[in-house]
């Protein structure tokens, strides 16, 4: 069964919202809200393939404490300018 365009929004949108670490709730759930639905299909596709990752490796890109994998490099640095201006971070 194929997926509808809504159920999968909806689906990761909660998957962001629900990572397993606050941390990561806090930041995904919101750009989520804020940015799924004027993605294009292949920022979508990002974006869930973002989703399946470890919340420790995507808190350590985000804090730029290890090297970001080049298929999640601009997303990352999306997600990463998107919560310094959320929360007023420096850097």
């Amino acid at each position: 069964m194929q997926e509808t365009p809504e159920a999968r929004l909806k689906r990761m949108r909660m998957r962001a919202w629900r990572r397993g670490t606050k941390e990561m709730d806090i930041v995904l759930g919101p750009f989520a809200d804020e940015r799924l639905a004027g993605m294009d299909e292949a920022a979508l596709a990002a974006f869930d393939a973002l989703l399946w990752e470890n919340d420790q490796d995507l808190m350590a890109w985000l804090l730029g404490q290890q090297a970001v994998p080049d298929c999640h490099a601009a997303l990352i640095a999306e997600v990463g300018v998107f919560a310094r201006g959320r929360f007023g971070a420096r850097g």
